[in-house]
């Protein structure tokens, strides 16, 4: 469709920066009462966990599970899988931009609005493990005195700001040229899009070197950690895309071909093989060769001196994956099948990349102690207000995004 015949972005009113916010603010705040019952919902949530900040932030962080041994828990687990969601999203930009794939232009949008609110995330929930949001500036490099540049905790926010800053960008750019009417100037956004491509493998690339980098934790120190950490990143990128696609097709007007998702399904065939086959290496030379390495993983999986709060976590992941590989590899999946299939991974890899991995690192201790950590309440609540926040970043994104691809201003009120 022609940028010009977009009816919302075309209605009356001062076509100029102000006006774009301010139909963007109409847009997003207009709806069915299914929208508003959604957006409650995750209000209602978020305000949940910001009364839990509140209450971590006045008493310390000792209200949580965690403590001298087991010192990140659920807020960096949480962190490492939206960094992860963020780098996915590069997945729909290499189709539609390296190849040409013009049926890919559309999901775009959802991608790069995808990478935004996991950004957001991932720094919200380094915000909320610092303890006061009063220490944020010591991470900032320059200003505070977080060891710059020998943290890789400063360069993962770096890092993640600056690909948050992209993702912005890209998506601005794009909607306030719809909002004009005016063909967007492929120098002005195409190469921040193919920055955005390297930026995405190096922001996840970055979060594996600060755990492979830690030499007192055996658990992380391999090599192919990071392989592993973009593996997984591509195939829960394209599952929560293609999700999003049957959900906005299913209450909009809003339509895309089957290309696009069949593209996406192709690249999670890959992925979550190849994802599976990183894991199952990691798993050999844990076990096989014996040592430090194998301590935490016989932990992880079976359990050692009676401890084995871990074992169901990860025996679900595991059971998660291998049951999407199957519907994705070895049947023609209906919708509902591959529905199935996307929620499994996205569950699975969220457990693999997070209880599964940040944990066991610290299980033994250093001291060859076992302090078992399992999430409070606390814990679960600011994370469940992070995700809410999350979600109607995601959404309102969404919204607009199809506005700016489906004709007439009647259709968006559907949605």
């Amino acid at each position: 469709m022609d940028a010009s015949k977009s009816a919302l972005w075309q209605a009356p009113g001062k076509q100029n920066y102000w006006g774009f916010l301010a139909r963007c603010v109409v847009v997003a705040t207009r709806g069915n009462m299914r929208y508003y019952a959604w957006m409650s919902l995750l209000f209602a949530v978020g305000l949940v966990g910001l009364h839990g900040f509140a209450v971590q932030t006045r008493d310390g962080m000792g209200l949580t599970a965690m403590n001298d041994h087991v010192s990140w828990g659920m807020y960096i687990a949480n962190l490492t899988y939206m960094v992860g969601l963020a780098a996915g999203g590069v997945m729909m930009v290499i189709p539609a931009y390296l190849y040409r794939d013009h049926e890919m232009h559309k999901v775009v949008l959802a991608g790069e609005v995808l990478a935004t609110a996991s950004i957001v995330m991932a720094l919200a929930f380094v915000a909320v493990d610092i303890g006061r949001p009063d220490r944020f500036w010591h991470i900032i490099p320059g200003i505070g005195r977080f060891n710059w540049p020998m943290s890789m905790l400063t360069w993962d926010v770096i890092v993640l700001t600056v690909y948050l800053g992209l993702n912005l960008h890209i998506c601005g750019y794009l909607m306030y040229t719809r909002f004009l009417g005016v063909q967007p100037s492929r120098r002005l956004y195409v190469p921040a899009v193919f920055v955005s491509i390297v930026w995405a493998i190096s922001i996840h690339t970055v979060t594996a070197f600060l755990y492979s980098g830690l030499g007192g934790r055996p658990f992380w120190n391999t090599a192919i950690l990071a392989p592993r950490f973009l593996a997984s990143a591509f195939v829960t990128g394209p599952a929560v895309i293609v999700l999003t696609l049957r959900v906005v097709q299913a209450v909009t007007d809003f339509r895309v071909s089957d290309k696009p998702v069949r593209t996406l399904l192709n690249i999670m065939r890959v992925t979550v093989l190849l994802n599976l086959f990183l894991l199952m290496s990691e798993v050999f030379t844990a076990f096989y060769t014996g040592g430090a390495h194998a301590v935490a993983a016989q932990y992880l999986y079976f359990g050692t001196h009676g401890y084995n709060a871990l074992v169901p976590w990860a025996w679900t992941s595991v059971a998660l994956n291998v049951a999407a590989a199957a519907i994705l590899i070895f049947s023609r999946p209906n919708r509902r099948r591959v529905l199935v299939a996307c929620v499994m991974a996205i569950v699975g890899v969220w457990i693999e990349k997070g209880m599964g991995l940040i944990i066991p690192g610290f299980v033994p201790s250093t001291l060859h102690e076992l302090y078992e950590y399992v999430p409070n309440l606390l814990e679960w609540k600011i994370t469940a207000g992070i995700w809410a926040l999350g979600l109607m970043i995601y959404t309102v994104g969404a919204k607009l995004s199809v506005a700016v691809y489906t004709e007439g201003q009647g259709d968006n009120d559907k949605a």
